[in-house]
């Protein structure tokens, strides 16, 4: 049975001069958009348990997204990695601590860096993709010739790009670990001349099997967030090309926002109680 995208809500009525009420229809505006993406999102999560399942139209946007991905969060970590050894290791050498460079690097790299800057990268890239060709597809009224062939859209077009989305998110943040630490050797190795066998000898010391698998959840969960705005936007596109240009803006703003403030919330479950 085909779903209907959701119907666009009424504007409100237009505030008699008083800023107060201004503010008021502001906030209801939003409070409706939230509705409307959690029942997007009930949607969705209610077709991941139905038939039939395109297992592979999900594994070609998983592909597809990672490879588009790739090269920019290679390209952002590593150096970054490298500016955490610069940084760091003036600060040790202070207090003749270089030893510890190497764990400074793994625990910044595994915990924070590589989670937030791969999803970042992950919503700039793939999200904005995402949300281009859905609302294209939308504007050219392509979904609705889907299911006006008794279709599902959700089912068929849409929640493959969620999973796609969700999934490689947490594929790129371990390149995105990888290219961070070998950043971090190569500034403290190759460039400022540390021992290479302390520095990996000590690599390890402030990190657990946690520090990874807490990235690779936060990272699946960003990436969740990514592929919910990006496929919310873009299926409920309206105005035409440049309506368009406003889902793929809103996707990589709304995105990275969200998942921004929830990287504090999950730092601190996760973290929050540890110890180095």
């Amino acid at each position: 049975m085909s779903a209907a995208p959701i119907p666009p809500l009424p504007p409100l009525p237009a505030a008699a001069g008083v800023g107060a009420s201004a503010d008021e229809g502001a906030t209801v505006q939003a409070l409706r958009e939230i509705g409307r993406i959690g029942i997007f999102a009930g949607a969705l999560a209610a077709r991941l348990f139905r038939r039939p399942f395109f297992w592979s139209e999900a594994l070609y946007h998983l592909w597809t997204t990672t490879l588009r991905c790739l090269l920019p969060v290679v390209a952002v970590t590593l150096p970054f990695g490298m500016v955490i050894a610069l940084q760091g290791l003036e600060i040790f050498r202070m207090f003749g601590a270089e030893r510890l460079l190497s764990s400074l690097v793994s625990v910044a790299v595994l915990r924070e860096l590589s989670p937030v800057l791969a999803s970042v990268l992950v919503a700039a890239q793939g999200g904005s993709s995402t949300a281009a060709e859905l609302g294209s597809m939308r504007i050219k009224e392509e979904i609705d010739a889907t299911e006006v062939m008794a279709v599902d859209g959700l089912q068929y077009l849409v929640l493959p790009r969620f999973l796609g989305l969700m999934l490689a998110t947490p594929l790129l943040n371990i390149a995105g670990n990888v290219a961070g630490l070998v950043g971090g050797y190569v500034m403290a190795v190759w460039i400022e001349g540390e021992p290479g066998g302390i520095f990996l000898g000590n690599l390890w010391a402030l990190t657990a099997p946690m520090d990874v698998w807490a990235g690779l959840l936060k990272t699946l969960v960003f990436g969740a967030v990514i592929g919910l705005v990006a496929c919310y936007q873009g299926y409920n596109t309206t105005g035409g090309a440049a309506g368009v240009g406003r889902a793929v803006n809103d996707t990589v703003v709304q995105a990275v926002l969200v998942f921004i403030v929830a990287n504090y919330f999950l730092t601190s479950a996760l973290f929050g109680g540890m110890g180095p």
